[in-house]
């Protein structure tokens, strides 16, 4: 067996429930390489709803989508992931199959817009409550930097905090690494 690193192993719980005409929500589109990602397990009959608040990542995630032709099935916001309940149709609420969050700093954007605990916990409340029962929320927690370390411990303590009856919640962790490696928090609805 080999050990999955992080992204890689994000991208397998997501393939592991997504499949073609699901519904997908990825939280924080940044670059839009995961928005990409979904846009294709999801297949042509399928949706993706994305979310940033950063005009650049908005920019970068739409020509993405479309250099790989997939714009068809994806809608993108420039709002708060915590916006997310009201942003998408109340039709499909109860329906979404899966959701990922990569939480931090758009990969070589603006440093000082940073995720925080506030709205992502909120977010994740509302997808939470969006999702249909086996449905999934990936987080990858980088949490390198100072306001990075507050949303991992507030993360933490919240995740901690689910009943065990409503979802399964997993924490993926390479323990040995230095600087701060980031983690996956995956949760399952039951």
């Amino acid at each position: 067996m080999t050990l999955k690193r992080i992204l890689p192993f994000s991208k397998s719980l997501l393939s592991s429930v997504l499949n073609e005409g699901d519904i997908a929500i990825d939280a924080t589109i940044g670059n839009g390489h995961d928005t990409v990602f979904l846009a294709k397990l999801i297949g042509s009959t399928g949706h993706v709803y994305g979310f940033d608040i950063q005009a650049d990542a908005i920019k970068q995630t739409k020509a993405n989508i479309l250099k790989h032709d997939v714009q068809d099935r994806v809608t993108i916001f420039q709002k708060s992931h915590a916006d997310c309940h009201e942003a998408i149709p109340a039709s499909l609420h109860g329906k979404i199959n899966a959701a990922v969050f990569n939480l931090g700093y758009l990969p070589g954007g603006d440093k000082s817009i940073v995720t925080t605990s506030d709205s992502t916990i909120v977010a994740i409340e509302k997808i939470f409550d969006m999702l249909q029962s086996g449905g999934l929320i990936v987080l990858v927690i980088y949490h390198g930097h100072d306001e990075g370390k507050r949303e991992r411990d507030a993360l933490l303590a919240f995740a901690e905090s689910i009943d065990q009856a409503t979802a399964n919640v997993l924490r993926y962790q390479f323990i040995n690494q230095k600087n701060n490696p980031p983690f996956i928090i995956a949760m399952e609805k039951r």
